[in-house]
């Protein structure tokens, strides 16, 4: 009997605390009724906290007994419970982690874990807290995958790899304790004078879309549950990438039209492919601070795109809208930003200090709060991080840059790779007996791997000097000198470099720029570098990245001295630029033998450019911006179409949107348009390898609406391939066009496909088309 008892008051016990249990904590309840139960029981203190986004590094201890919550978290969630953090895991020299002060990723998964722990049962509510980092070429932490930054990642037009290497980096950030992952860039990038352009997909918004969608789908996993394991932020929400004067941040001069037909496109296209969270631009758009754009965010973003994630403001965004001199001070500025959509303030300070005053001045209302806290909730809800808070450290151990991950990032590399010019000099025997490598880019790791990247130890980075090194026989002499640096002029030995070049069959010369910080680097509050008055003997090699901007875009330093004296030496000389933007080629383009450019390939860019500059690969990258002639042709971008010329020269960029060369040849021929339906047509061509080895080849599909209501671009990007053919294989390749690839924003703002004909275009570049044939909508 009594044995009956103690089960019979067990059952009504565990019935009890069942009963008890808040239904925000009940995995079986809908995620509606969850939130909608936990805004109930949240202070107003506890919601603004939900929507702060500090910055993290900060946020740990490293010590004896392993890594634990500094006191200034355990101070931060004691006062206001945090929702999320940034950056927990960067390490560069602004938040001053190296290789010592930073985290393994082991340490890392074990971080998240103590912070993690904390907010769950030190905090009143047990909240999970999102960890949101820096993913746009890898994850910015210690002993991850670096891989070629996104203009690179353009460069390899293929659809597939992108998103393979998006699966990438989610796994490696998430075993390592990160839930949100900053990436992709779908900023249209029409001005290589920014400092930014590196991190962008380029000119064109329908490769950036493209690319970027499944950018997202490979970022954005989830669980055998259905449970998101991982998210992504679409960065920069919007018309960041065309500031006036190429300065970061300035103004977008752009119309609606623009606006709606070639801003907006990859950021609708990644939302439909699933994107929850979006991040704003520091720009304005015709007077209006996007952080505070109620137009941008709420009736475009939400109710004409169904967007059901986030919003993160831009750090210190929100404090911007006030440096816009729209409001008068930052409380206002907050409360701007709330109502107009902006849920979560990256920084936190502009929202953690004025929210409650802005309500009580009735300056928002406690629905602004609760929706953009409901907003917040939900994703953690999505990922199951109620239920499922930590990671597993030793995972991160096994899956961060493992193998298959550098294999991956090799893979990427070879495809972004761009060869512009070859006069039948590449690719290079091997068993060639003496080679000259030059030049400041030649054996420099950080030079090659972008902005966003942390401290690297040196074997995990193979530069252009160690790839040759490992291609070429044994017998074959190298000669290294570096030449000069990328900006500094006082420590170049230009004579040293024409001696290893005499004493060489062939030069290999590896210019361009940098988006290195060292540590000596000064930084603005917003973590972008300053260009101040030199401090130091010598010059860093920064020319690119977050806020160094260009007023040209000629080659630094002593770089064009040193391209001149290699080309005195009359021996064969093949030029590889590795850059963040397009900079001046003109010189290497007439005179060098060969011409390449390698973007910033990442980890593994050296061994890539060398199984390219050896015929172990090859090339098949197509450039996805224009490479201007000068300045003065700015804006240059290939929609523009064809241009008057100029007194002093021709207006066409030195090389065009969709360009780049091969070992082999590919011939186009039997092109056919087939209508499929009402509003669709299936264009087909058949493509040959006419060559003696296989190759890649990027099939480019244009199109010209012949009469319109309002101007449209003489040649637009619709479709692309990339395809790989055997040497003297034929393939057919087929494109869908639809109603909304024949689409367009008419004089009312209403997106219609008006009837008529069009031109349909097939080709290797937007300069070199091989095919054409009319379809008509009527």
């Amino acid at each position: 009997m009594t044995k009956y008892l103690i089960i019979i008051c067990s059952v009504l016990l565990i019935s009890f605390r069942l009963q008890g249990q808040p239904v925000y904590k009940n995995a079986k309840a809908p995620v509606e009724e969850r939130i909608s139960n936990l805004l109930s029981l949240m202070t107003l203190n506890e919601k603004i906290g939900q929507l702060c986004c500090p910055l993290g590094w900060e946020m740990y201890l490293k010590t004896d007994k392993g890594v634990v919550p500094a006191e200034k978290f355990k101070n931060l969630m004691n006062n206001r419970p945090i929702g999320s953090f940034w950056a927990t895991l960067r390490a560069d020299p602004w938040t001053q982690k190296t290789l010592i002060t930073g985290l393994s990723p082991k340490q890392s998964a074990e971080a998240i874990n103590s912070l993690q722990k904390y907010a769950m049962e030190k905090t009143r509510l047990g909240i999970p807290i999102l960890f949101a980092e820096e993913c746009a070429h890898g994850h910015m932490a210690i002993g991850t995958t670096v891989f070629p930054t996104s203009i690179g990642q353009a460069s390899t037009w293929n659809v597939d790899l992108i998103e393979e290497m998006g699966r990438v980096i989610a796994q490696e950030c998430w075993s390592m304790g990160g839930n949100i992952g900053y990436g992709p860039i779908l900023d249209v990038a029409r001005e290589p004078r920014w400092s930014r352009m590196e991190e962008t997909f380029g000119e064109d918004p329908v490769l950036t879309g493209i690319l970027g969608s499944a950018f997202v789908q490979g970022l954005q996993v989830k669980d055998n549950a259905g449970k998101y394991k991982f998210y992504s932020t679409l960065k920069h929400f919007a018309g960041y990438g065309i500031p006036l004067g190429g300065h970061n941040g300035n103004p977008a001069q752009i119309g609606m039209h623009q606006l709606f037909s070639e801003m907006l496109p990859p950021f609708k296209m990644a939302v439909k492919a699933g994107a929850k969270t979006v991040m704003t631009s520091y720009n304005s758009i015709d007077g209006v601070p996007s952080t505070s754009n109620r137009y941008l965010l709420k009736d475009i973003l939400r109710k004409q795109w169904g967007f059901n994630g986030f919003v993160f403001s831009d750090l210190g965004s929100i404090e911007g809208v006030r440096g816009h001199r729209i409001v008068a001070n930052v409380k206002e500025a907050a409360a701007a930003s709330l109502k107009a959509g902006t849920d979560v303030d990256l920084g936190g300070n502009a929202y953690g200090k004025n929210l409650e005053n802005a309500l009580q001045e009735k300056l928002i209302s406690l629905a602004d709060i609760d929706s953009a806290v409901s907003h917040v909730l939900r994703l953690k809800y999505e990922a199951g991080l109620f239920e499922n808070p930590y990671v597993k450290p030793t995972d991160a151990a096994k899956l961060v840059r493992c193998e298959n991950n550098k294999t991956v990032a090799l893979k990427v590399a070879r495809e972004s790779i761009v060869l512009l010019k070859n006069d039948n000099i590449l690719p290079l025997e091997k068993s060639i007996k003496s080679i000259a490598v030059i030049g400041p880019n030649a054996d420099n790791i950080y030079n090659q791997l972008g902005d966003y990247t942390a401290p690297q130890e040196r074997d995990n980075i193979k530069t252009v000097l160690d790839g040759i090194k490992e291609s070429v026989s044994a017998k074959t002499k190298i000669n290294y000198a570096k030449g000069c640096a990328i900006r500094d002029t006082t420590q170049s030995d230009i004579p040293a470099a024409v001696k290893a070049a005499n004493q060489s069959d062939a030069i290999v010369l590896v210019l361009g720029g940098s988006s290195a910080r060292d540590f000596s680097t000064e930084f603005k509050e917003t973590g972008a570098a300053t260009v101040s008055a030199q401090k130091e003997k010598l010059l860093s090699d920064m020319e690119s990245g977050e806020g160094y901007d260009r007023s040209s875009l000629d080659l630094l330093g002593d770089q064009e001295k040193l391209l001149q004296a290699m080309l005195k030496t009359g021996k064969q000389l093949v030029v590889i630029y590795i850059q963040g933007r397009p900079l001046n080629m003109n010189t290497a383009a007439e005179k060098a033998n060969a011409l390449l450019t390698a973007w910033y390939p990442g980890q593994e860019g050296g061994k890539a450019i060398a199984e390219v500059l050896f015929g172990d690969y090859n090339p098949a990258g197509r450039l996805p911006v224009s490479i201007p002639r000068s300045v003065g042709q700015l804006p240059v971008y290939y929609s523009l179409g064809k241009q008057n010329e100029y007194v002093e020269g021709t207006s066409s960029p030195l090389y065009s949107f969709g360009y780049g060369l091969s070992y082999t040849t590919f011939e186009y021929s039997g092109m056919k348009c087939k209508k499929t339906g009402k509003d669709s047509f299936i264009i087909s061509c058949e493509i040959k390898n006419k060559g003696n080895r296989e190759g890649d080849e990027v099939v480019q599909l244009y199109l010209k609406d012949d009469v319109s209501s309002i101007i449209t671009p003489e040649i637009m990007l619709k479709k692309f391939k990339r395809i790989h053919l055997d040497k003297g294989e034929t393939r057919k390749i087929e494109f869908e066009l639809t109603k909304e690839d024949l689409s367009l924003y008419n004089q009312q703002m209403e997106f219609v496909a008006e009837p008529g004909t069009f031109t349909v275009m097939l080709g290797a570049a937007s300069n070199d088309i091989r095919l054409k044939d009319k379809i008509e909508l009527k």
